[in-house]
């Protein structure tokens, strides 16, 4: 099987993803690349990690591209963006030691929940409270470190987390997308940081690996997810919000019933 149509087709949805709802494309490309590694008969103690950091690292490129294409759009808050760096950081490097450290199966049985609670996240709807805003420098951080420490564990860009988050402390939905397109950026760098260093010395890994990064995989998701990830940041100011975000609950249902079978 060739991979790389498939790693163009992965970085292409994910690029559209990480411009439209402000997430980074792991719940998509992690599932993807689990499965065209494993057809690769890459060492199944491996699979998932490999998955999670190559992930990790497109995230890299596609949350500079689509928080570019927010920023033209005047839809990032900057400021968040600097308070919530500092958790960021000590959260992704703790999640992906932790990860490195977890078997294959615990962490499938951790990504599948997270596909489902996301997935049902993305389906329900509430009101805030009107008065309730974002939490002061101390509190951002400490929403960045836990925000950091989950994207690492389940290789995603943060934004199922940060976009719900921004939300429910009454930031409009674009400002929400955009700004935690801009947030992927810091944990796309220090998980994929992370990752690197907990590979390094794994004997058995692909020798186009750098850690569990696999380069390959890398430059085809890449190449496919910067042109496609402005697009989406396009279609989440024309586009109804609510409809795109059901359409990406059943996506990641399907994606997490997928991966569960393989169980």
């Amino acid at each position: 099987m060739d991979a790389l149509p498939l790693y163009l087709a992965g970085g292409a949805l994910a690029g559209v993803l990480a411009g439209m709802l402000g997430v980074g494309g792991g719940l998509v490309i992690v599932p993807i690349l689990t499965f065209i590694f494993t057809a690769h008969h890459f060492p199944s103690q491996h699979v998932l990690h490999l998955a999670l950091g190559t992930s990790l690292s497109t995230i890299l490129f596609t949350s500079v591209s689509s928080a570019r294409a927010h920023h033209r759009r005047g839809a990032v808050n900057w400021q968040t963006v600097r308070r919530v760096a500092p958790g960021i950081a000590i959260g992704c490097l703790a999640g992906a030691w932790l990860a490195a450290h977890l078997q294959t199966g615990p962490l499938k049985i951790l990504f599948v929940a997270f596909e489902f609670y996301v997935g049902t996240q993305m389906l329900l709807e509430f009101a805030p409270n009107p008065v309730r805003t974002l939490p002061g420098r101390f509190g951002m951080a400490g929403v960045g470190a836990i925000i950091g420490g989950v994207s690492s564990l389940v290789g995603i860009g943060g934004g199922t987390l940060s976009v719900p988050f921004m939300v429910f402390c009454n930031r409009n939905m674009q400002e929400a997308v955009g700004t935690s397109a801009a947030i992927g950026f810091p944990i796309a760098l220090f998980g994929t940081l992370g990752f690197v260093l907990a590979g390094q010395g794994v004997e058995t890994l692909p020798s186009q690996a750098v850690g569990f990064i696999y380069l390959p995989a890398l430059a085809g998701l890449v190449l496919a997810s910067m042109l496609t990830a402005p697009l989406g940041a396009r279609l989440a100011h024309r586009l109804p919000v609510p409809v795109l975000k059901k359409l990406f609950a059943v996506l990641l249902y399907g994606l997490g019933l997928k991966m569960a079978l393989t169980l």
